[in-house]
């Protein structure tokens, strides 16, 4: 995916409580969806708690906001349980989601290189068109920069 796509890719996924979410089937609710690497790893834990210490304030205007990983619904299960959280988690492990909004990428570290997750997210409006992509997201207020950018919709 380009940063020039403008209609979000639908999608389906399982999620944390045994929902099943589909993107379009969110509208006219403006979304934030938030890639991350891996459950239960610092900087992943970090955008997880930002995103939910601000989740009452996305709440409040209408936005709902979905954090998405490879990793298993038993595996985001665990992660909310252990550190409190409360934005809900969506199990992407076929990466289908993840290719289709380009976030699936060659990594490296260490000196060696893999495929992993590019800690990315998208904000998409009522319309199901992606207004702003945040790309190689430095953690810290970064959901407070998404929480500006969805107020100013």
């Amino acid at each position: 995916m380009s940063d020039t796509l403008k209609a979000a890719p639908d999608f389906t996924l399982p999620a944390t409580g045994g929902e099943e979410v589909t993107l379009s089937a969110l509208r006219p609710s403006p979304v934030v969806l938030f890639f991350y690497p891996r459950d239960d790893t610092s900087g992943c834990t970090k955008e997880n708690e930002e995103f939910s210490a601000l989740l009452p304030e996305f709440n409040a205007i209408g936005v709902r906001v979905y954090g998405i990983s490879k990793d298993s619904i038993a595996s985001h299960d665990k992660f909310m349980a252990k550190k409190d959280l409360t934005v809900p988690l969506l199990s992407d492990e076929a990466s289908d989601v993840c290719e289709n909004f380009g976030v699936w990428k060659e990594k490296s570290m260490y000196g060696k290189t893999f495929m992993g997750i590019e800690r990315s997210t998208f904000l998409i409006d009522a319309h199901g068109e992606i207004v702003k992509r945040w790309s190689k997201v430095k953690v810290p207020g970064h959901a407070q920069e998404v929480l500006s950018a969805v107020k100013a919709l």
